[in-house]
């Protein structure tokens, strides 16, 4: 099977690949498995809105109807916000929906992969997938990492989710030897909050810097992706104490319900957004916003090397 016969590139999408104009690309859980109709749609519709205000053109991946969509339209965007029961495809089952008909969010490592196939070299996202609290007897470790490692990509985020073990993670992807950058920082952002206990591997603190270094390390030949976390701003951040009991308590009724795989992720999202009485969900659009912003402006930089 040829893949031009499963993917769809939108219009826009490959009109501004043809004339090497920046392009981001945007993943799609959130849509499918982050927050309810109609607000992921609109949510997803604000964030595409301000790539294009900085210049560059929002590519939404996604999974509909067994083929794979480089960019939405506002239809299928609409279509997939309100998909029953969609897939969470990630390296494992990205090709199983697509063969199967059927149709699912991208997690950040499908939509890196699709990115690549795309010659997208920009991503943004809320939060990567890492090393989950008791790894050690769950093995509960997210392909995002391994994605990071082996797909060249960079990908914009707050950082690791903050319900994940961020020290573990952060270990795993140095032994991957994927690029930690934090942006305009000297610690990790930790999702909802600005800091977090864990110094930053590395730091560079405007777009082009960002640009020159990946360029540098495809000059020399070094493969794989890299992690930029971007702090949400200070006026739309959750204090890290205060997140700290909410995801204590998230992750107690997790285990007291036996959740686990795939589903742990989507179950503290939606308990911790009850917890904080809605205003999680309010930060997170917050931090997907400022991760988009930058993404286009690395990939206006890029596109400029």
């Amino acid at each position: 099977m040829r893949s031009n016969n499963i993917i769809d590139v939108h219009a826009p999408v490959a009109e501004a690949l043809a004339k090497g104009r920046p392009v981001v690309a945007l993943e799609s859980t959130i849509i499918t498995h982050g927050m309810p109709w109609p607000r992921n749609n609109e949510m997803a519709g604000d964030v595409e809105a301000l790539i294009r205000e900085e210049g560059a053109v929002p590519a939404t991946i996604a999974v509909v109807d067994g083929r794979l969509k480089i960019g939405l339209s506002d239809q299928e965007r609409e279509k997939l916000a309100q998909a029953e029961d969609p897939m969470k495809l990630s390296r494992a089952d990205l090709a199983f929906a697509i063969a199967e008909g059927k149709s699912g969010g991208t997690t950040v490592a499908a939509t890196m992969i699709a990115a690549r196939m795309a010659g997208i070299a920009v991503f943004a996202t809320g939060g990567i997938g890492g090393v989950h609290k008791g790894a050690e007897t769950s093995f509960d470790i997210s392909a995002d990492l391994d994605e990071l490692a082996r797909t060249p990509v960079i990908v914009v985020s707050a950082g690791p989710k903050a319900i994940l073990d961020t020290e573990k993670t952060l270990e795993v992807l140095e032994t991957r030897g994927v690029p930690v950058i934090a942006y305009g920082t000297d610690t990790m952002p930790a999702f909802w909050s600005r800091n977090s206990p864990y110094p930053a591997p590395l730091r560079l603190d405007t777009a082009e810097a960002i640009a020159r270094f990946q360029a540098t390390r495809t000059a020399l030949g070094i493969d794989g992706g890299m992690l930029i976390a971007n702090p949400v701003p200070a006026e739309e951040e959750i204090a890290a104490d205060v997140m700290a009991g909410h995801i204590a308590t998230a992750q107690r009724d997790a285990d007291e319900k036996g959740i686990s795989g795939k589903d742990v992720t989507p179950f503290l999202l939606a308990r911790i957004l009850e917890l904080t009485d809605g205003a999680s969900l309010v930060t997170n659009i917050a931090l997907v916003k400022n991760n988009a912003r930058l993404a286009a402006r690395i990939a206006t930089a890029l596109a400029a090397e």
